[in-house]
């Protein structure tokens, strides 16, 4: 637990590399627009991130921006109840970035798995940059900077959320205990009232003495529904409790996301590296050609030899895509040669298409008018600066750069 006033955030953010495809749909915008009626969501083109990699080559960038943002809105990704915004249009990322490389070991760095991992599979690349190996610092001030609870991820991605929430704790070790701390914390609980500040010091007493975690929770919502208390207070008090420092900067949580099962046309994980895709709002007339084409299970040399659903890639389409009825269906007639694998793609042809569909339909009127786009960035960019900034005031301070 750290900093509160204010709902449960959860922040995300995806590079501008492409088009989106039915991989990103399913494994992530899906659970975007889920996660937007449950939280107090952020969510942002990630340009900055793009470059780490890119560089040299950022001619599509402008394109890539602006064509992304279409195919969340598409998706149901809703600006009003998100915040969207370009990490590059909120200068306060790139600020705390820095601020935090000031306290981030290299050894760090050099740890996080991604690191030689993403080196070697692009070979073809000059990676040995500043900006490559201190990525994770700027995708932790990105977490950081909005005080996000959540970061949704997959399970590759836990070892940079992990990293975000030790570099949080080393800042709020070096700068949460001001001088006078236990002083100045003691006088916060004073100003709780007789009833609140016995409760307070009960929970703390029994958490440090025993580690009883329900006592923990019980303090900290205690804690969270005090209004008429200074957000300094608030803050010294949430890290009294745990017997540290004042608690500056909130230690996000991963929520850990499924991993898409969408296959790619050669039945591989669908990936712009293996030019397998299907795009959101793809030509309807490529997709059919695609899928009918797709591989499947290779011991059906011919119509009448019996399959196996799960040696065939296209049964993870239908995973996805149809109902328990047509598994049925899928499941029975391939073992029993009872139908062709053209039978089996038709209902996923039929599915993807209608989806694609509403898709391009939910994109027509922002590809008509584009100031549309550009309007819900510009306010989302905005609030979100507007939320960043709160959170720079107070780290300025702590680092002692509050003097101009």
């Amino acid at each position: 637990m750290a900093v509160t006033g204010h709902p449960p955030r959860v922040l995300s953010g995806m590079r501008p590399t492409g088009r989106l495809h039915l991989g990103h749909l399913h494994g992530v915008l899906n659970n975007w627009v889920q996660l937007q009626h449950e939280y107090e969501s952020f969510f942002f083109v990630a340009d900055w991130h793009a470059l780490t990699t890119h560089y040299e080559d950022p001619g599509d960038l402008d394109e890539n921006v602006w064509d992304m943002v279409v195919d969340w809105l598409a998706a149901g990704v809703d600006p009003g109840r998100a915040t969207l915004f370009i990490q590059s249009r909120v200068p306060e990322h790139a600020e705390l970035a820095l601020l935090l490389s000031m306290i981030t070991p290299l050894s760090w760095l050099e740890r996080v798995p991604s690191y030689k991992d993403q080196q070697e599979k692009l070979k073809d690349r000059e990676l040995a940059t500043h900006g490559f190996l201190g990525y994770p610092v700027l995708q932790s001030a990105d977490i950081l900077i909005y005080q996000a609870s959540y970061v949704p991820v997959g399970e590759d991605q836990v070892p940079h959320v992990e990293l975000t929430r030790e570099i949080a704790r080393r800042f709020n070790y070096l700068f949460g205990r001001d001088p006078g701390y236990v002083e100045k914390a003691e006088a916060a609980i004073k100003k709780l009232g007789r009833k609140a500040a016995n409760t307070y010091r009960e929970h703390r007493h029994a958490y440090l003495e025993r580690g009883d975690q329900a006592s923990l929770a019980a303090a900290q919502a205690l804690l969270d529904g005090l209004q008429n208390i200074p957000l300094s207070d608030k803050e010294r008090l949430f890290g009294y409790l745990e017997g540290g420092g004042r608690l500056i900067l909130r230690e996000p949580e991963p929520l850990l996301t499924e991993a898409s099962k969408v296959a790619g046309l050669d039945g591989q994980k669908m990936s712009k590296s293996y030019n397998n895709t299907i795009a959101l709002r793809d030509d309807p007339k490529r997709v059919e050609k695609g899928l009918r084409a797709m591989p499947t299970d290779p011991a059906r040399k011919r119509r009448n030899d019996p399959g196996d659903p799960e040696k065939c890639p296209v049964w993870s389409l239908h995973q996805v895509y149809s109902d328990a009825d047509t598994k049925q269906w899928v499941q029975s007639g391939c073992r029993s040669a009872g139908i062709g694998c053209l039978d089996c793609k038709q209902p996923l042809i039929d599915a993807i298409l209608a989806e694609q569909k509403t898709l391009r339909d939910r994109a027509e009127e922002y590809i008509e008018d584009s100031t549309l786009v550009r309007n819900i960035i510009a306010d989302g960019c905005e609030r979100a600066r507007s939320v960043a900034e709160e959170t720079l005031e107070e780290i300025r301070r702590c680092v002692g750069l509050d003097y101009y």
